[in-house]
């Protein structure tokens, strides 16, 4: 028997779970500018609780849960990297800092080559 990999559709719970956290975000930041006379530490407080609060309703919904599982994958993938050594690096860099000053080198010779055909043979301007 085969198993495919089957695609959750977005349920009515899920829109809604994503609509409240929008919507405690919004509070959040109009919370934080309406009470401004409050001082800056209920500010503060009611912008994180509110954006906390928006965080732990995404996570509940179906969108939520697929980046946590997302962000493992991710890490499990990063974990594989081979990382060069300190010594393959600075090599690698001086290859490029090289080709960059040979590629500069032939990039003025060639301007100053067409420059010299161009104004000093052809149309004889001299600079």
């Amino acid at each position: 028997m085969a198993t495919s990999q089957v695609e959750t559709v977005s349920t009515g719970a899920d829109k809604a779970k994503l609509g409240a956290a929008i919507a405690l975000v919004i509070a959040a930041i109009a919370g934080f500018y309406l009470l401004g006379r409050q001082g800056q530490a209920v500010q503060w407080g009611v912008l994180v609780v509110g954006l906390v609060a928006a965080v732990a309703v995404f996570m509940t919904a179906e969108q939520g849960k697929a980046l946590v599982a997302f962000g493992r994958d991710s890490w499990k993938e990063v974990r594989k990297v081979v990382w060069p050594t300190r010594k393959e690096a600075i090599q690698m860099t001086a290859y490029v800092f090289g080709f960059v000053v040979i590629m500069a080198l032939f990039l003025w010779l060639t301007d100053k080559s067409l420059e010299w055909l161009f104004y000093d043979l052809i149309l004889g301007w001299k600079h």
